[in-house]
């Protein structure tokens, strides 16, 4: 991890969770409420963010890099408050966040990207350079660095934008569908990093693939209509389901089961 750059950040560690949410509430729009009384607690670790389409996802990751502000409830990141009028700008310092969709300058080479969204996140200058070249190297782009991204393919922005996102060592890491677009060979280096990560940083990923979460993460959170489905190991996940549920494994078999049971209590999508 980089040194502390301000006194708030060289106080030692108080809070329990690195995530903490309680009752949250957040909105999609002026008024679909995406998520609705959310209670999660996230630590260090990989946590796979799972769930159909419209579940929340998007919004709720969202929320947590302080793009979207709660509607209700409390929201806590790195034992710091998150909504109202508060200044989260040393809190952004911290975090890491890929979106599903992310803006570049086509003329921009790989390492000029990387360096400038590490500027935008306050790295010290002296360390930007340094910085930028070893998150480029930690997503297999040290080749293309100095390519323009708009010679680039799909699934090399994408990893361009995973080392955007990694580049100031984040404490909280957010990544949104961050293996589209990425070869089944891209996936597999993807989950090592994956796993490197979530050694020392509180990692959410949210993706449709239950196989990328089994493979990478230790924490399941599954997600629909808003709210908190079912949270646990992938071993757990798995045990869920039977085979009489649609799926073509254990995993995908407990996924649809949990969304089903989920479904049956009163949840829709």
């Amino acid at each position: 991890m980089k040194p502390p750059t301000s006194a708030a950040e060289i106080a030692p560690k108080t809070y329990a969770w690195e995530i903490r949410a309680t009752g949250l509430r957040v909105r999609a729009g002026r008024t679909k409420m995406a998520v609705d009384g959310l209670d999660l607690s996230l630590g260090t670790g990989a946590h796979g963010l799972l769930g159909p389409n419209g579940a929340g996802k998007t919004t709720l990751i969202r929320a947590l890099a302080t793009a979207l502000r709660p509607a209700g409830g409390e929201l806590e990141l790195l034992g710091s408050p998150v909504g109202g009028r508060t200044d989260h700008r040393a809190l952004r310092r911290r975090i890491g966040y890929l979106p599903q969709e992310f803006g570049y300058y086509k003329r921009f080479t790989v390492r000029e990207f990387v360096e400038y969204m590490a500027w935008l996140k306050e790295v010290p200058p002296a360390e930007i350079p340094g910085a930028a070249q070893r998150a480029v190297e930690r997503v297999g782009l040290a080749d293309r660095a100095d390519h323009r991204m708009k010679t680039l393919s799909g699934g090399m922005v994408r990893r361009a934008g995973i080392a955007q996102a990694i580049v100031n060592d984040p404490d909280v890491l957010l990544l949104d569908e961050p293996t589209a677009g990425l070869d089944p060979a891209q996936r597999l280096r993807f989950r090592e990093l994956l796993q490197e990560l979530g050694r020392e940083s509180c990692v959410v990923v949210s993706t449709h693939l239950v196989e990328d979460v089994a493979a990478a993460c230790s924490d399941v959170v599954l997600f629909a209509a808003g709210r908190l489905v079912f949270q646990g190991t992938p071993d757990q996940l798995a045990a869920a389901g039977g085979p009489d549920h649609p799926g073509d494994s254990p995993l995908e078999r407990g996924y649809s089961a949990l969304l089903i049971n989920s479904e049956q209590r009163g949840g829709s999508w």
